[in-house]
């Protein structure tokens, strides 16, 4: 082929991952390992077809000629390396990440340039240890001739790429992967939804919390529909204010099919009117419209779940469970309580949760056996406990709540999701919480919440690999929320700094007016002992700051070399100065960065003695480092069941 000539070709990437950290602690080894790399992977290169373009380190460019070819060789590559992985040593073993896209290329000597060769490579980034990802452009020729399952990754911007792809990861089989242990698999790709906010068309508007109250209640029923994936209220709240086409929806959030409609309430009546549709071709799948009485508003949500299944042609006896959930409660008025209380909670501030309380309290008086009350109401505690609210003052209701909402209701997703925080914030229990987060994702694999809790408590038991998994599991349900930074929190942990930094400074550049971001970002690079960029984060103006972007910005300050900062706040907290909850664990912090190791450890020993301990998120921080190796801290963490961790540079 001509120098300089156009033409088509699918490019992979590798990248072996710890190689950094192996040659920096061993490079005699480091160079060992990297031969051997190299010669278990060059023969697999040519069996499938490929060229090695080039090698930088330990990473290799390669040219296949068609898409198959190159996703073959992938595999091929992944499970060659896991029989070898077996038999060997830790120092020894080759884990790589893998990541495949077709697209125009043009040759230049034995290199080939463009933006598929760019593209390829920040696609790569995506794909697990010992993971495959593919462009959109690869699933689309080889879906039909692919013996493995495929699943979508989260959408996530990629640094200087515009309009990138949809990227996908490929289920591996020759780990016997099939999601953790004793959960179902994520829903099957081509298979998303996302309910839009219903519109309230109420005589009065103060009715407004029936629309949304009934928008989560059908995201709730649906998400029990075998093989659908429905993604979360907070991705999907944001359009009530957002007019916007079905096709960016779609987009933004990585769904094929759009439940959207409206509610008219007035006094005991109803009229739900409600349209499924296919983002791809904007046809309309199903629409109706339903007039009843406030207390056959579950029959409504019975029938849409199954004539979504019906349209979305699910298999729906592939998998034990039902496309509609039980009747919930026959009060209505109870059950127009939990609508207003499912609504108040969303913002977890004290006064709001209060609302909650209430609300939740006067439904399960006028039916005891409201479990769906129960349930989220306990959920709700234990969200807010140690951010908003002392744990002390809200676990052991939470606990009552959620053992009831079980004893009523077996099968209560949201109630097991409730007793793994419980066992994991409160108990420290994490063989228990482990067993109750599967089993909540079990019952209802788009149950939110119990993915990202239980990726936090992978995070705090150092099960890296797997809590990035549940991590981007969660995030393909709720596009919107927070993952980043629970990713970036991931490859802090695992030593990946590059990786984690990255992935702050997206977050900055998604909204560089965020102060909390720029204060993230100023502690992913103290953390990664890159003080320099971390002491200009710290140095980002405060104005309209609110309480909790005060502290955390006096802490990063703290942190990087300015203790009168963190004096002041601890000064301003003692004076009761922010109206905010502050916990124990958050004063210690702040005593431990400005060197007042003796005053931390005594905050961290009385809070846990109380039962308000959340050392477990953050006792790998730099604000630490003064008395990591304390005895004191030591026998606190043997308390907790976690290992001392490693420096935090």
């Amino acid at each position: 082929m001509s120098e300089g000539s156009r033409h088509l070709a699918a490019i992979m990437f590798t990248d072996m991952v710890g190689y950094s950290a192996l040659a920096q602690a061993d490079e005699a080894t480091a160079l060992k390992v990297l031969d051997r790399h190299n010669r278990l992977l060059r023969p697999l290169f040519a069996q499938h077809g490929g060229r090695e373009v080039k090698t930088v380190g330990d990473a290799f460019l390669v040219e296949f000629p068609s898409a198959l070819e190159a996703v073959q060789g992938a595999v091929a590559i992944q499970r060659a390396l896991h029989e070898y992985n077996e038999g060997s040593a830790e120092a020894w073993r080759i884990r790589l990440r893998i990541g495949v896209h077709v697209g125009d290329v043009v040759r230049a000597g034995d290199d080939v340039l463009g933006d598929a060769v760019n593209l390829a490579a920040r696609i790569e980034t995506l794909a697990e240890p010992e993971g495959i990802a593919l462009s959109q452009q690869v699933v689309d020729q080889v879906r039909n001739k692919l013996d493995l399952p495929l699943a979508r990754l989260p959408s996530v911007p990629l640094k200087n790429i515009t309009n990138a792809p949809a990227v996908y990861r490929v289920v591996r089989t020759w780990r016997g992967e099939s999601g953790p242990a004793g959960t179902a698999p994520a829903p099957a790709d081509g298979r998303h939804l996302a309910v839009l906010p219903l519109a309230n068309i109420s005589p009065d508007p103060a009715d407004a919390y029936f629309a949304d109250g009934l928008t989560e209640e059908l995201i709730s029923v649906l998400s029990h529909v075998p093989d659908l994936g429905v993604i979360a209220r907070t991705s999907v709240m944001p359009y009530k204010s957002q007019a916007k086409s079905i096709a960016q929806v779609g987009a933004e959030l990585g769904v094929d099919t759009v439940l959207e409609g409206s509610v008219r309430k007035a006094g005991p009546r109803i009229r739900i009117t409600l349209q499924l549709i296919d983002v791809g071709t904007q046809r309309h799948l199903w629409a109706e419209s339903y007039d009843r009485e406030l207390d056959d508003v579950f029959a409504v949500q019975s029938d849409v779940a199954r004539r979504t299944g019906e349209a979305l042609r699910l298999q729906l006896a592939r998998r034990e469970g039902s496309a509609a959930s039980p009747r919930p409660t026959p009060n209505p008025a109870a059950y127009d309580l939990y609508l207003r209380g499912l609504v108040a909670g969303n913002d977890l501030t004290p006064s709001h949760l209060a609302e909650a309380a209430a609300c939740f309290q006067q439904a399960t008086e006028l039916d005891p056996t409201f479990a769906e009350a129960y349930a989220t109401w306990a959920d709700f505690y234990v969200a807010a406990a140690g951010d908003s609210v002392a744990m002390r003052e809200v676990m052991p209701r939470a606990r009552q709540l959620a053992a009831r909402a079980v004893a009523l209701d077996p099968a209560s997703s949201e109630a097991h999701a409730a007793l793994g925080n419980i066992a994991f914030q409160s108990d420290h229990n994490w063989e228990r919480a482990e067993e109750e987060f599967r089993r909540a994702i079990a019952l209802n694999p788009s149950n939110v919440s119990a993915h990202r809790f239980y990726a936090l408590m992978l995070i705090a038991l150092e099960r890296f690999d797997e809590a990035r998994e549940m991590t981007l599991r969660a995030a393909r349900l709720d596009p919107r929320g927070s993952h980043r930074m629970t990713l970036g929190l991931v490859e802090l942990g695992a030593g990946h700094y590059d990786r984690a930094i990255a992935l702050a400074q997206e977050e900055v550049d998604a909204d560089p007016t965020s102060l909390s971001r720029h204060i993230a970002r100023g502690f992913f690079c103290a953390r990664a002992g890159r003080l320099e960029v971390a002491r200009a984060e710290a140095a980002t103006p405060a104005a309209g700051a609110n309480d909790e972007e005060r502290y955390d910005l006096a802490l990063l300050r703290a942190v990087v070399g300015q203790p009168e900062a963190g004096r002041a706040m601890l000064a301003e907290i003692a004076g009761g100065g922010l109206r905010t909850y502050i916990s124990g664990t958050h004063r210690a912090m702040l005593h431990g960065a400005v060197g007042e190791g003796a005053r931390a450890l005594d905050l961290l020993e009385e809070e846990f003695r109380e039962g308000d301990a959340v050392l477990w998120l953050y006792y790998r921080g730099p604000w630490f480092d003064s008395i990591r190796g304390e005895p004191r801290f030591l026998a606190l963490l043997r308390s907790y069941g976690l290992s001392p961790g490693a420096p935090s540079a």
